[in-house]
């Protein structure tokens, strides 16, 4: 999988099957260290709007450089829960329904820094199952990074699975 993603809409994961999502996992079918299919998202300013619209998440460093930079940042950066929720797509896209996501964690650990271009930023996902429960439960450890660098930690969701 390649960083630059030219070709794809804004905020759509690459790739993914044609003709719809795949049939959700049974956890009888599931293995530890499975690994989930990884997703890359495009953050872009645009992005960042249409967020705190939707969030009610107005504040300044997320659409001005001037007071992003002003307050020690290296300029506008991406709401964290926008960044998680876009690094959750990977289980909920996996299992089908986000109804079976049963929590969703994480911690940032870096800011995803969004230029003032029409590239913004790639924001590219994995996921690997990490432990498989009796009562149906499955944890998955979530890595979310930009380029090389590590954006979310301890990052994980616990799904229910049929």
């Amino acid at each position: 999988m390649t960083s630059a993603v030219p070709d794809m809409a804004p905020d759509q994961p690459e790739g993914g099957p044609p003709g719809g999502p795949p049939a959700p996992p049974l956890w009888a079918e599931v293995a530890l260290g499975q690994v989930l299919p990884q997703q890359s998202h495009r953050v872009t300013r645009a992005t960042l709007v249409r967020y705190a619209g939707a969030s009610g998440d107005f504040n300044v460093i997320h659409w001005s450089s001037r007071i992003a930079q002003s307050v020690g940042l290296p300029d506008v950066i991406a709401h964290g829960m926008l960044t998680l929720a876009l690094a959750g797509r990977i289980v909920t896209d996996w299992v089908g329904d986000p109804g079976r996501v049963v929590e969703l964690t994480g911690r940032m650990t870096a800011p995803v820094v969004v230029p003032d271009d029409d590239l913004g930023v790639i924001l590219d996902v994995s996921a690997e199952v990490t432990e498989k429960r009796a009562d149906r439960l499955v944890r998955v450890a979530i890595q979310a990074r930009v380029g090389d660098l590590r954006v979310l930690g301890r990052a994980d969701a616990v799904l229910r699975l049929g």
